[in-house]
């Protein structure tokens, strides 16, 4: 069955519940009230017609009618020009520019360490390709590279609150990995990192969050099949088509 472009204004996102950067995205729309519809596949499960809309494979693409995008970052940013209430960035360059580097270190070096060495070791490589975790590579992502991240960020977060007042894209993007790394089993030490802990803690305690968590913990429980049918059974608002496949496949992609 081919699939068009959705008629302006009626907002489409290809990309899965469990994948931090879909989560990012969803967040921001509910924050700015903006109703959707997802087909809710990972990038592995996606046809050719995927990589059309998403020529490096990557999760989300956002379709409204009048773009279509495949990176998050530019995605929210979009959003905050289109949808300019609430406000998610700051107003001061300088304080933009801090939350526009947050964003992009969430992005970037928390996504390689609690996506791509953590929870791709826990879930993707087991449930997804069918191989054993690498203890190794594990240890080191535990021991060495995670404390890192949170040393870097014990020393940017605030004691209480968030990083510019109201919960902005820098806030969002920074607790978006660790439900990953919680669906891994992983906790923040809260006497090495408290202020992180903490944070983190009041982050996904926000709204939008919580009413992704039925979903995503329902999607940690049910083969990647069954995804569908049982957000179906949930109530998730799913696209009348899918842009996926049952085969996994591999290429220029990430989660």
């Amino acid at each position: 069955m081919s699939l068009t472009a959705p008629p302006p204004d009626r907002v489409q996102i290809v990309g899965s519940y469990l994948s931090p950067y879909v989560r990012k995205v969803l967040v921001v729309l509910d924050m700015k009230g903006v109703e959707y519809e997802i087909d809710p596949i990972i990038p592995f499960m996606g046809d050719d017609r995927f990589s059309q809309i998403s020529p490096i494979r990557r999760i989300p693409v956002f379709m409204d009618g009048a773009v279509t995008l495949s990176d998050s970052t530019v995605i929210c940013e979009y959003l905050e020009e289109r949808y300019p209430k609430p406000r998610l960035h700051p107003t001061g360059a300088a304080e933009r520019a801090r939350a526009r580097w947050l964003e992009e270190y969430a992005d970037t070096r928390m996504g390689e360490v609690l996506i791509w060495k953590l929870f791709n070791q826990f879930a993707i490589n087991p449930f997804v390709w069918g191989t054993n975790t690498d203890q190794e590579a594990l240890r080191q992502t535990l021991d060495e590279e995670i404390p890192q991240v949170l040393g870097y960020l014990e020393s940017q977060l605030p004691e209480t609150g968030f990083l510019f007042g109201n919960p902005s894209i820098a806030d969002i993007a920074i607790a978006c990995p660790f439900r990953n790394a919680a669906f891994a089993r992983y906790e923040i030490d809260r006497g090495r990192w408290p202020k992180t802990a903490a944070f983190v803690e009041r982050v996904l305690a926000l709204e939008p969050f919580e009413r992704l968590k039925r979903f995503e913990n329902r999607m940690m429980r049910t083969p990647i099949a069954e995804h569908r049918k049982v957000l179906a059974e949930l109530g998730a608002p799913l696209m009348k088509d899918t842009y996926g496949t049952d085969k996994p496949r591999r290429g220029m992609m990430q989660i």
